[in-house]
């Protein structure tokens, strides 16, 4: 099987597992265990779970971003199990592997709106990737893509020459969503893509990454702590729990039968009227029901 063929599945893990190595003081720290998903082309998953729950590090990880040698602070490392991207195995990566990879995955990181460079316009950062990769890229061919994915993502072509303080939240929203597809990939990993945008416009973001998605026939990994974002998009949804996958179907499967006390205490938080009877009704903790208060 080749790599990019369409019987690939976007994303293959098997009993996967992440560590952040020890470094100064710290100790070794597992993000992710055991987790095991399979994405199927054109398929959006939605991975529900709390701060800390390993999901950033797994849209790292997927991603390759965690791989990239100017990649930022301590990398996390596969240290057990195997994952496959579009084809690409995961564990010892070579550098040409790689860029082949984040070429045909779009990373659409968590804080990607408020970290948009506030020197360049809109135009140049939605080009930056394609010139990282070849500086002699054709101008006017990279003005046209660029402005075609700018109307992608339903904003005026006169934001091209703006800078990002003069956009609002949800239209620097848009411009990082444009750049993370630019290239066209066929997977897309969101991660908390509307973390930070204006409540009122939050709707039209996932919405517009649902339209797309179907338009452009990608699949998504979209990683949120809110139900209702993953609702909007997904076809499935998996929920993590301090770095371990204990939940994973559809939003009714997951929630009406949970089989893990941490699924039954977000049952009870969010979706009280999707539980079974109360004969049969698993009783969350306390611990688990502030845990759900904190999604």
């Amino acid at each position: 099987m080749k790599p990019g063929a369409a019987s690939v599945f976007p994303i293959l893990t098997s009993d996967l597992t992440i560590e952040y190595p020890p470094h100064g003081a710290s100790p070794a720290f597992v993000a992710v265990h055991g987790f095991t998903l399979r994405l199927a082309p054109g398929e959006v998953v939605g991975l529900l779970g709390e701060s800390g729950s390993g999901k950033s590090t797994l849209a790292r990880v997927l991603a390759g971003d965690a791989f990239v040698g100017d990649s930022i602070g301590i990398r996390p490392q596969i240290t057990g199990g195997e994952a496959t991207v579009m084809g690409f195995a995961l564990r010892r990566i070579s550098k040409r592997t790689l860029a082949r990879l984040t070429f045909g995955v779009g990373l659409l990181a968590q804080d990607a709106a408020d970290t948009l460079p506030s020197t360049m316009t809109v135009a140049e950062i939605v080009a930056e990737p394609v010139l990282e990769r070849d500086r002699r890229y054709n101008r006017r061919a990279l003005s046209v893509r660029v402005a075609t994915m700018i109307d992608a993502v339903r904003l005026p072509l006169a934001v091209l020459g703006q800078y990002p303080y003069e956009l609002s939240s949800g239209q620097r929203q848009r411009v990082a969503l444009a750049r993370a597809l630019v290239f066209g990939p066929a997977l897309l990993i969101a991660d908390e893509p509307t973390a930070g945008v204006d409540v009122m416009v939050r709707d039209a973001v996932i919405d517009l990454i649902r339209e797309l998605q179907q338009e452009r026939a990608f699949s998504a990994l979209v990683i949120s702590h809110d139900l209702a974002v993953l609702k909007r998009v997904a076809n499935r949804i998996g929920v993590m729990h301090k770095g371990v996958l204990v939940g994973l179907g559809t939003i009714d499967e997951v929630f009406r039968d949970p089989w893990h006390p941490y699924v039954a205490g977000l049952a009870a938080a969010l979706l009280p009227a999707a539980l079974p009877p109360a004969d049969d009704t698993v009783v969350a903790s306390d611990d688990e029901t502030d845990a759900a208060a904190a999604l």
